[in-house]
């Protein structure tokens, strides 16, 4: 598919962590599908209660829901993080995409490889800029088009 002559590809950005025996490229792209996700973790639905007069209610402050919708948002929040360092090709140690139990050790598992807290920082940031239109990247596009149409301001 293209649009206005160009061809739609997904949003990719770079990180470069400077290292003596060898630079690290991050990479982090645009999720496009939760698809995966939602089929290998389905998003809880709350209990039902019995009210007064035989009606059944969805109870969405049950104490078990709202720690089990936590831990579901927690692991939604970390697959996107995984999913989009894919064209790192990051070989984990204990972190296995299929595997939603395994999620939340992407960052652990990261500093423990020897990332600085500020460097995961920096990753988490890159993975939110690949999956988020920013004001100061829409600015951007559009001085460049501008810019290409001899236009200014």
């Amino acid at each position: 598919m293209k649009i206005g002559g160009v061809k739609v590809s997904r949003c990719e950005e770079v990180l470069i962590l400077p290292r003596i025996d060898g630079d690290l490229v991050i990479k982090a792209a645009a999720v496009l599908s939760m698809d995966e996700f939602e089929t290998l973790c389905p998003k809880p639905v709350p209990p039902t209660r019995l009210m007064a007069g035989g009606d059944k209610v969805q109870d969405f402050d049950a104490k078990d829901f709202v720690s089990v919708l936590t831990l579901w948002g927690e692991r939604r929040y970390a697959y996107i993080c995984i999913k989009s360092l894919e064209p790192s090709n990051i070989e984990w140690d204990k972190v296995d995409l299929k595997d939603p139990k395994t999620y939340l050790k992407w960052s652990d598992e990261m500093s423990a490889a020897g990332i600085a807290s500020t460097e995961l920082n920096r990753i988490s940031n890159l993975i939110l800029e690949a999956n988020a239109l920013s004001e100061t990247k829409l600015k951007a596009a559009r001085e460049a088009f501008l810019l290409g149409q001899g236009k200014t301001g």
